[in-house]
């Protein structure tokens, strides 16, 4: 005699034919959530307290992650200081941030040049000890860097310790990801940043150079960077934008390799039609900013 099924199993055992009861319909016993405002999320160095911008938005650090609860008019990835990633391993970035940290501590300069490759690679070139180093010039350039990486780099020390009389700013050709519209908001924060923290120095805002040895979008984007920075820039204090390209743009449309090797970073000759320019506004600002002499008296 066969045994009969346990009553548990009945319900996979019965016919086709016999009814089966819908299972049961559980509530849960934790009510949902209500809607929250949307949270921005980016990986940090480190536990950091809360801190409260100057827009009015606050950032919550939980462990090694910030919350940043801005609002949704004020949302821009190009504008949230952020420090890069270490993807590879060597913590290469955070060395050259702490050196220039260190270096603004030993040295009195009166220019400062931030930004990403265009301006760490120019100090490897002979231009830049016959241009630059005469007027006492440090180079905190880090390739890759985009405009939340200066931003980044700019709050955490690097400009703690001197106090120079002009801040050239080269950064915005990396912001991949992010619109023109956004890069250039992200570039007028570090602007705002250093009248902040800096006061007393001029920013000279380089304009983005044309990339890609054809045309393409992201010169398209850089352009309408550039346009952007020339009506915003006006408007912010002790700040101007310099146009650096000296027409890299042949008639044809291309980029000669020539003057950017990789059809993005300069070669030497590439440099000294970028920095020609460059030199004769540092000069003559300051020539400008030093103190009248009055006439000797006999």
């Amino acid at each position: 005699m066969a045994r009969p099924s346990p009553p548990y199993l009945c319900q996979f055992l019965a016919p086709s034919s016999l009814p089966m009861e819908a299972p049961p319909r559980f509530t849960p016993l934790i009510p949902e959530a209500p809607s929250r405002p949307h949270l921005r999320l980016w990986s940090a160095p480190a536990c950091r307290s809360c801190t409260t911008r100057a827009s009015g938005s606050s950032t919550v650090s939980i462990g090694a992650v910030d919350i940043d609860t801005m609002s949704d008019g004020d949302r821009n990835p190009a504008g949230i200081a952020t420090a890069v990633e270490d993807v590879q391993g060597d913590d290469r970035w955070m060395c050259l941030h702490n050196r220039f940290v260190s270096d603004s501590k030993d040295k009195e300069p009166e220019v400062v040049f931030m930004g990403d490759s265009l301006v760490q690679l120019l100090h490897q070139f002979e231009i830049w000890r016959e241009l630059f180093s005469p007027l006492h010039a440090l180079n905190f350039g880090i390739g890759g860097d985009a405009t939340q990486h200066v931003l980044w780099r700019l709050e955490n020390g690097e400009l703690e310790h001197i106090k120079p009389k002009i801040i050239v700013l080269w950064v915005g050709t990396n912001n991949h990801g992010h619109t023109a519209e956004q890069v250039a908001r992200g570039i007028e924060a570090i602007v705002r940043l250093i009248n902040l923290r800096q006061p007393q120095a001029q920013v000279v805002v380089l304009g983005l150079l044309p990339r890609g040895k054809n045309p393409n979008p992201l010169r398209e984007k850089n352009q309408r960077v550039n346009e952007l920075l020339k009506l915003s820039l006006p408007g912010l204090a002790n700040a101007q934008f310099l146009n650096v390209d000296p027409g890299f743009v042949n008639s044809d449309g291309s980029i000669s390799h020539h003057d950017m090797y990789d059809y993005l970073h300069l070669t030497r000759s590439g440099y000294a039609r970028v920095c020609k320019p460059i030199h004769e506004l540092l000069q003559r600002m300051l020539e400008e900013a030093l103190p009248s002499t009055p006439n000797a008296t006999s």
